[in-house]
């Protein structure tokens, strides 16, 4: 539940920040003077709405978390699952804080500075790695992780278990240079695909950049830093994707005996293509708010489906010398949490 809550609260904030209402709510962690939780809906208007709502839904995956790490301390055996879940509750309180200082600093005029970037940039990644943590927490709890333990030693897919971690690797640095762009207002940097300003590789030059800010559709002016950081966005979706069909391609071969595994290396190719077409529609149609909101809650689905395939399949892929025997999952089986 707390994973679907994440991805909810994922999803909110890349409305508000596509919306551009990140600071609809100048206060914090008061809201216009109010308590957060007693602040009037009857106020809850514009861009008000969605920050405020971001803000609600944050205290409630925070409270929900908490709940999570008491419940895992006190019924679950399994340590590492509880050390996760006191984790995943540090990391929330974190993130919160991140929000919070991103109004502050722009009530002292700092969010546009390099520091208020940053923050921005932290705020966006440690949201991204929560819900990775509630992910994981959500497989080491289920049935098919203990499963995973029975399934003979595929030696023919060892090579997965290196080319899964660069493949999840690449989805978060995409997922880092896209956080950079929203923060950086290089979104819309370039308007046209697959080329940019009619070229694969756009100049830089000042005398290039004065020519292209003649020609932008909107008022905005464009600097070479947006320009360069939107290439890279676009190399690194091809280098993510080709990285992601080779993970399906080993997968199909070399998972056979594990069929669910096997799909769902497959499907990671689909999950990427739609992750892919979502960024260049926000392109190509100006930034319609939910589209470029779906581009974000994909990301994040993606990073956490290429960290669930790294771990099952690095179970999988265990030296058999290491594997629990059949009798010792059938009696922990036998004595469940």
């Amino acid at each position: 539940m707390n994973a679907a809550l994440t991805l909810a609260l994922i999803s909110v904030g890349g409305l508000v920040t596509s919306k551009g209402v990140g600071m609809s709510v100048p206060d914090w962690p008061t809201s216009y003077g109010y308590n957060m939780f007693l602040f009037p809906p009857s106020q809850w208007v514009g861009g008000i709405f969605h920050e405020h709502v971001h803000r609600l839904l944050a205290s409630g995956v925070g409270l929900v978390t908490l709940a999570l790490a008491v419940a895992l301390q006190w019924r679950s055996t399994d340590r590492v699952v509880r050390h996760i879940g006191w984790c995943s509750f540090g990391l929330v309180i974190f993130q919160g804080v991140l929000g919070g200082l991103r109004v502050v600093l722009d009530h002292y005029a700092v969010s546009g500075t390099t520091l208020g970037t940053l923050f921005g940039l932290a705020h966006a990644c440690t949201g991204q790695s929560f819900f990775v943590l509630m992910a994981c927490i959500s497989l080491r709890l289920s049935r098919s992780w203990d499963g995973l333990a029975f399934v003979p030693n595929v030696h023919s897919g060892r090579s997965l278990r290196w080319i899964l971690p660069v493949a999840t690797g690449l989805v978060f640095s995409q997922l880092f240079l896209g956080a950079a762009m929203r923060h950086q207002h290089a979104g819309l940097a370039i308007h046209d695909f697959p080329l940019a300003y009619g070229q694969w590789w756009p100049a830089t030059d000042a005398e290039s950049i004065f020519r292209y800010n003649q020609v932008r559709p909107d008022e905005s002016l464009v600097t070479a830093f947006q320009i360069i950081l939107q290439m890279v966005h676009r190399l690194g979706a091809v280098a993510t994707l080709l990285a992601v069909a080779t993970c399906g391609w080993l997968g199909w071969r070399s998972l056979g005996s594990v069929m669910w595994l096997r799909n769902a290396s497959v499907l990671w190719i689909f999950v990427l293509v739609i992750q892919a077409s979502l960024g260049i529609a926000t392109v190509m149609y100006d930034k319609p708010a939910d589209v470029a909101t779906g581009h974000v809650a994909i990301g994040a689905i993606s990073l956490a489906w290429g960290m669930l395939l790294t771990l099952s399949t690095r179970r999988v892929l265990r030296p058999a010398a290491v594997r629990p025997s059949e009798s010792t999952v059938w009696q922990v089986s036998m004595n469940p949490v």
